[in-house]
């Protein structure tokens, strides 16, 4: 691997996500010059936004012919929305979300992972697959937005302080200098995915493993950066509802728009043996992993935010041990294991979360639990 892939890759990586950055706070300053709400820019420019990149990377791997990274990229981004980014979010104040709209994307994230499943049945994503995926997406959109204006007014207040911070540093610039930072930033956006992807295959060649394997990793965790970012920073400042709703929003994204939109772009993408017997399970064990939090107090505590990072790192470790051998006969074995002890997280939590409530059923931070009477005086 030379010095020129890894100044690429990583210029193509800093291009990528200043791109983003600039096109989500110029889209959301104009967006609300023109009387849009705080909460629907929130859950359309802002969390669309730090999915860019993945949008991208994925389109142009698509159409370059590199399903691979298409495929990895996705998927791995997923898994790390969830595993390591809301790990490390709830290891840094521990998460008590009080949206009920959460409630409804889980299952909507779990039954679209799955789907993929069912899609990638005969080795690929298609053009119809695609079309069906792009469909979903704007059923889903006009949905959200639906539901969203009938949220709590504290929640409805979490999106405002949000979409402030993101409009602040250009809240006084003219729209035509919001309009030109919109175009620098999707510039931006197409010049740093080229490179990132370019890198990325070098790499994958001069290393001697799989497209799909760097997708998963590297371009992966890269390109999931504005969501790190955002994630984090909603956790510091204790909006918590926009930590978990950031990933969310940004997985069911990419499984509906970025997917849907690179397979039509391309007319199809591959899906080999090990996304389908390791990556894919991975992800939806990932997924599944939120599900406790429907029927629970909907929190997770520091402690399983540390077992969401390790589960990370576990796989991981697992990818790049099995580098060599990707598509060997040991996947299943490992892959197993790996989705396995994810599962086992999400059941633990599940029994952990369910005692919880049975024994306080009106601990605060319990999005249903009614308010305390006063005391007589």
């Amino acid at each position: 691997m030379t010095v020129w892939t890894v100044v690429a890759f990583i210029g193509g990586l800093v291009v990528l996500v200043g791109g983003a950055d600039l096109l989500v706070r110029g889209a959301a300053t104009l967006a609300s010059r023109l009387g849009v709400s705080a909460v629907v820019v929130g859950l359309t420019v802002v969390a669309l936004g730090t999915s860019a990149p993945e949008l991208v990377v994925s389109l142009d791997a698509a159409v370059s012919d590199q399903p691979g990274i298409a495929l990895g990229n996705v998927v791995g981004s997923n898994t790390v929305n969830v595993l390591l980014i809301l790990g490390v979010s709830a290891v840094i104040s521990g998460l008590v979300v009080a949206q009920r709209l959460l409630r409804r994307e889980i299952p909507i994230m779990v039954a679209v992972s799955v789907a993929l499943v069912v899609m990638a049945l005969d080795g690929r994503i298609g053009r119809v697959d695609g079309l069906l995926l792009v469909g979903a997406m704007v059923v889903y959109m006009v949905w959200l937005l639906r539901v969203a204006r009938r949220e709590r007014p504290d929640v409805l207040a979490e999106y405002d302080a949000e979409v402030d911070a993101v409009e602040r540093p250009t809240a006084r610039r003219p729209v035509w200098w919001l309009v030109g930072q919109i175009v620098v930033g999707l510039a931006l956006l197409v010049v740093g995915g080229r490179l990132l992807v370019t890198a990325a295959t070098d790499a994958a060649t001069a290393l001697g493993v799989s497209e799909l394997v760097i997708g998963l990793t590297v371009v992966a965790v890269g390109t999931s950066l504005p969501e790190l970012a955002t994630s984090v920073l909603a956790a510091i400042r204790g909006e918590r509802d926009i930590a978990v709703a950031n990933v969310l929003g940004s997985n069911i994204f990419n499984l509906l728009f970025v997917l849907g939109v690179a397979s039509v772009a391309s007319g199809s993408i591959a899906v080999g043996d090990a996304a389908r017997r390791v990556d894919i399970p991975v992800m939806i064990a990932a997924a599944i992993v939120l599900v406790p939090m429907c029927w629970s107090r909907f929190s997770v505590a520091r402690w399983e935010g540390v077992a969401l990072a390790l589960s990370y790192v576990a796989y991981v470790a697992y990818l790049v041990l099995d580098a060599a051998d990707h598509d060997g006969a040991t996947l299943m074995g490992w892959g197993g294991v790996i989705a396995g002890g994810v599962v086992l997280l999400a059941a633990t939590a599940a029994a952990v979360q369910t005692v919880r409530r049975s024994r306080h059923p009106d601990t605060p931070g319990t999005p249903d639990a009614a308010p305390a009477a006063p005391a007589p005086t």
